[in-house]
């Protein structure tokens, strides 16, 4: 029949093609004699039996090898989904780990805060991380005490790598200026936010006043530390930016006289013209003549002064009285802030000599004792009217009329008390005036009160 093949074709199917065997004649032919071949895959099933154990140990292994991988793959693919999931936390929150504690602690603060649903898993997951790290060859991964701000539902990973990293939250500490060394001091260790002792105090006007950022439960000896580079920078960045013709011969000079310049002023209007006048007087080898050097040759930084300054103190020499001494005093009498520091360098361009309080906080300023001594009336006039209103106020009756805050004498500064230093008849004539308790350009007797900054 078409189509069909001889009786002894066959297929083989491994190969998928036909394979016959040969007939030697026509007999043969019709009758065929010899066994057909024998097919492929029987010899292959043969050569399998045939092998050797080692190869059948081989395969093995490499099956269960195999297999590992997989399961291995499947777990480290599920425990990252763990360590990558959203966390418990509904809101943020601030959660504080003390020092000294361990993982299997910490692992326990946070399962009770509601921070980690299993702190097996935290730890599993800190431990995963530092074995992460050390197959990388990085920076070893441990766990910090401090205060730190959770997130909303944070992962697992994420709590790690804020604890380990010591993303603490920032705690602001706030120096004003003006304050002495030793009111820094006391103001810091009242912090219930530092820790640690003060090794050693800090000499005066080497501190910047600012606000500073620190990890919660920093030392209070590295906040000093910090406020002291602070102001070397400042310097080192000011000094060479300074006017030339000053007379102020080093950086030490200059924080001398700010720290005069911001015991005087609080207004930030005003440092630049009050600069000026200092720095006038030095040029014309005038006394500085400056209420609050008084204070501090007296109390020495240690206490605030909350009264009037009497002439007897005035008359009283110590080594920064500068109604008593020639030019700068030793040390500063403050930590003067950077606006201080910046008006020394860069005064106003004045001829102003004298200043004296205006009542509202600011200062009248003149360049003739003739002007300075009108001044000082209009002053008196006004701080006169003050010590009625809070006589007043005291019996519980309504002044009549009030033409200065009430706030004023508390931003009042001092006077300007004294003229350039004169030669010859001029000089007998000064004498004569003092003698008699008149001190040219000085104000009356009770002198003005002088308070420390806050």
């Amino acid at each position: 029949m078409r189509g069909r093949g001889p009786a002894n074709q066959r297929v083989d199917p491994h190969f998928r093609r036909t394979s016959r065997t040969l007939a030697r004649s026509p007999a043969e032919r019709l009758e065929p004699t010899r066994p057909p071949t024998r097919p492929r895959r029987r010899r292959l099933a043969a050569e399998v039996r045939d092998a050797s154990p080692a190869w059948r140990v081989l395969s093995g292994v490499f099956t269960l090898a195999l297999l590992i991988m997989l399961l291995v793959g499947g777990l480290a693919f599920l425990f990252d989904s763990q360590m990558q999931a959203p966390g418990p936390l509904g809101r943020p929150r601030v959660v504080v780990i003390p020092k000294g504690e361990g993982t299997h602690q910490i692992a326990a603060r946070l399962e009770r805060d509601g921070i980690v649903s299993d702190r097996r898993l935290f730890i599993a997951g800190y431990l995963w991380t530092r074995l992460a790290a050390w197959m990388d060859d990085s920076k070893p991964v441990q766990l910090r005490a401090g205060e730190y701000e959770v997130r909303q539902n944070s992962s697992i990973r994420e709590l790690v790598d804020l604890l380990s990293k010591g993303k603490t939250v920032s705690y602001r500490i706030t120096i004003p200026e003006g304050l002495t060394s030793y009111q820094i001091v006391e103001r810091l260790k009242a912090d219930q936010g530092l820790t640690g002792e003060i090794t050693a105090a800090p000499a005066e006007g080497t501190l910047l006043p600012e606000t500073f950022h620190v990890p919660r439960g920093a030392s209070r000896q590295a906040v000093l530390e910090l406020m002291a580079a602070e102001q070397r920078k400042v310097m080192e960045k000011v000094w060479p930016e300074r006017r030339k013709d000053l007379p102020l011969k080093s950086p030490q000079e200059a924080i001398i006289l700010a720290s005069i310049v911001e015991k005087e002023t609080g207004r930030n209007d005003e440092r630049g013209r009050v600069a000026g006048v200092f720095i006038n007087r030095l040029r014309q080898d005038m006394r500085l003549q400056s209420d609050p050097t008084i204070v501090y040759g007296l109390l020495g930084g240690k206490a605030t002064w909350g009264r009037a300054i009497l002439k007897t103190e005035i008359a009283q020499k110590t080594s920064h009285n500068t109604y008593q001494i020639d030019g700068l005093p030793p040390t500063p009498i403050c930590n003067p802030g950077r606006a201080a520091i910046e008006a020394v360098l860069n005064p106003a361009e004045t001829k102003d000599l004298y200043f004296v309080a205006d009542g509202t906080g600011g200062h009248l300023f003149a360049e003739t004792l003739k002007g300075h001594n009108a001044n000082v009336v209009k002053w008196r006039a006004i701080e006169k009217e003050m010590r009625a209103k809070a006589k007043a106020k005291a019996r519980g009756d309504t002044p009549t009329t009030a033409t200065a805050p009430a706030n004023s004498a508390k931003k009042a500064r001092a006077v300007i008390r004294k003229a350039p230093r004169r030669k010859g008849k001029q000089a007998a004539r000064a004498k004569a005036e003092d003698a008699k308790g008149r001190q040219p350009g000085a104000a009356p007797q009770s002198g003005t009160a002088v308070k420390a900054k806050p």
